[in-house]
């Protein structure tokens, strides 16, 4: 067997790790999906967040269908969430259960449920 220099085995070693994050990642967004699909029949508003955009849409999980979605820049994040609402809102979606996913609630996240709120959706 060849032995390994120190720059191989470090970078070896950061990649293992960063599978493992990965993993953990995943497993745990499977699991709070799980958990807020059996606690309620309500319809989900589900968030993804990259580094320019942000992307919202209520989800049916029980009939597997999305009821309403809005995107628009991280700067916007206020009128994302109020056009998401309006959206929902002609489909007759009051009630839902916020999904931030991995994210804090922070910032963009935060924004976005305030603007979902002030159209009227309720969490």
């Amino acid at each position: 067997m060849k032995k390994m220099s120190g720059k191989q085995y470090s970078f070896a070693k950061h990649r293992r790790r960063a599978l493992d994050l990965n993993r953990t990642r995943r497993a745990k967004r499977a699991r709070t999906r799980l958990m807020k699909k059996k606690r309620s029949a309500r319809p989900r508003l589900s968030v993804f967040r990259s580094h320019r955009y942000i992307y919202a849409e209520v989800i049916d999980d029980q009939k597997a269908i999305t009821l309403a979605h809005a995107q628009g820049q991280l700067k916007d994040a206020f009128a994302v969430g109020a056009d998401v609402a309006s959206k929902a809102r002609e489909k007759k979606v009051v009630k839902i259960l916020y999904d931030r996913g991995r994210y804090r609630y922070h910032g963009h996240i935060k924004e976005l449920a305030d603007g979902a709120r002030k159209g009227g959706l309720q969490f």
